[in-house]
């Protein structure tokens, strides 16, 4: 239901769109398997709104072709140990079998909960290529589904910016799944990295077994 909302001075004359439900910020996969296991199955309304054009645009758009998926969705069959394009595949498909549209194209510019409506107050900008609008979307919950690594974090190393010649060391923190193919990819272009971790190494014999293979 959509409606202009006229209560408070700063709601006036800015476009309303009445959620009844909860407005779920990012379309990653842990937003879809949200919607598709809980929210589907209880008929409760829902509106996602993603900041880029695409569903999971981390894995879309940050990830190397080497990266797998360890973990699966529910209610949907999913392949053994997925590359990064059936990930991605799949994560459409997902989409697409339990009818979920998020809003592409829409950033999220303030949220607040208004005690004296009882509701969210979620401001957003969403672009159609050269239109740009406002919309606030009151709803009754707000989730973030942006997923851990949104936004790009990099270290601020002295010289780096003019440092121009070739890099054959590398320094990778961690030794979960994706440091270790990361270790593994810069091995086989000639790297020589190195690991730290934070705490004594546990692995698991089928992962070391699947890099072994790959």
């Amino acid at each position: 239901m959509e409606e202009n909302l006229v209560d408070h001075d700063d709601f006036v004359a800015r476009r309303c769109i009445m959620v009844n439900g909860p407005v779920i910020v990012g379309a990653s996969p842990s937003g879809l398997a949200l919607m598709a296991a809980y929210l589907r199955d209880q008929g409760v309304p829902f509106l996602v709104l993603e900041r880029a054009d695409c569903i999971a645009s981390l894995w879309q758009k940050r990830t190397y072709d080497r990266l797998k998926a360890f973990y699966p969705l529910p209610k949907l069959p999913f392949p053994e140990y997925p590359t990064q394009r059936q990930f991605i595949h799949y994560l459409e498909s997902y989409a697409k079998h339990f009818e979920i549209n998020p809003k592409f194209n829409s950033c999220i510019q303030s949220a607040r909960y208004d005690e004296t409506i009882g509701f969210w107050r979620v401001n957003t900008v969403s672009t159609t290529g050269s239109t740009r609008s406002e919309v606030e979307c009151v709803c009754r919950w707000l989730i973030a589904a942006t997923g851990e690594n949104a936004e790009c974090v990099g270290p601020d190393i002295d010289g780096l910016c003019e440092f121009g010649g070739e890099m054959f060391k590398g320094l990778v923190v961690g030794c979960g799944n994706p440091g270790m193919e990361i270790n593994l990819d810069l091995c086989n272009h000639n790297a020589s990295p190195s690991i730290v971790v934070g705490s004594s190494v546990s692995t698991r014999s089928n992962i070391v077994t699947l890099i072994n293979e790959t």
